[in-house]
């Protein structure tokens, strides 16, 4: 399972932030065939959300799942909404950097990175 920092938490939500779910996990949980769907859009997009139709304990595992079988980072869930980020280096859509400093004094906030 990969893991991100605080700053790179950070950045990946604020891009995530205008995403449409791509994938969605129903009744049936997390087969094969939907891991492999997500396996293929996290090499196109390396950021995805998906909206799983579970109860709260269950997405919780299905998230932990994906993670680790994929060896990718779990970046949020809010509600039914799960964001994922895999880095892809043929791809390299997605461009983490440093927190920019706003007016050389202090780093800007969420509502000021998502603005960007």
């Amino acid at each position: 399972m990969l893991s991100l920092t605080v700053t790179e938490r950070l950045t990946l939500k604020g891009r995530a932030h205008q995403l449409k779910p791509t994938v969605m996990i129903g009744n049936a949980g997390l087969t094969e065939s939907v891991l492999k769907e997500i396996a293929l859009t996290l090499k196109l997009h390396e950021l995805i959300k998906i909206r799983v139709m579970a109860e709260r304990p269950e997405r919780e595992a299905i998230l932990n799942e994906i993670c680790t079988k994929l060896e990718a980072a779990a970046v949020q869930h809010i509600g039914k909404i799960l964001v994922i980020y895999q880095p892809n280096p043929d791809a390299h859509k997605i461009e983490i950097r440093q927190m920019p400093r706003h007016r050389g004094k202090k780093p800007l906030t969420k509502k000021q990175l998502g603005n960007r």
